[in-house]
């Protein structure tokens, strides 16, 4: 298992605040290099996919919707580490209890909107960096 990736996504919120330069900026500082990364809208059915293993819970259909409603930004970030640094550099889901200085705590306004999904395990980093990008354009 490659410990070595993560992926994330700048979501609309944030995206639609105009933060996506600032968050990039605060990931590169922090040491990550950007192994891949485009713009792109999600589609329902994608966000459904992306999203299923929360399929049977309640917070499931907002959550499609939510990142169905504007363009997102998806990247693989290589660090040390990678899955573990990166969540600590974004901070904990809901924004109100992320540490002072995380980007969640800094451009997230509600668990949902929270500015940035970061992978929980260095597996699921790898199946969704597959989900929005081909061996071929991550480098």
């Amino acid at each position: 298992m490659d410990n070595n990736i993560t992926f994330s996504i700048i979501k609309p919120d944030a995206m639609g605040r105009g933060d996506s330069g600032k968050i990039l900026a605060r990931i590169t500082e922090a040491g990550f290099r950007v192994a891949a990364l485009k713009m792109l809208s999600v589609s329902c059915h994608q966000a459904e996919e992306f999203y299923a293993v929360h399929r049977e819970r309640p917070f499931y259909p907002g959550l499609v919707e939510f990142m169905s409603s504007g363009p997102v930004v998806v990247m693989v970030l290589r660090h040390h580490n990678a899955v573990e640094a990166f969540r600590s550099l974004i901070g904990t889901t809901d924004p109100a209890k992320a540490e002072r200085g995380t980007i969640r705590a800094d451009f997230g306004t509600n668990v949902q909107q929270n500015a940035v999904h970061g992978s929980d395990s260095p597996e699921n980093a790898l199946r969704e960096a597959g989900f929005f990008f081909s061996a071929i354009e991550i480098f």
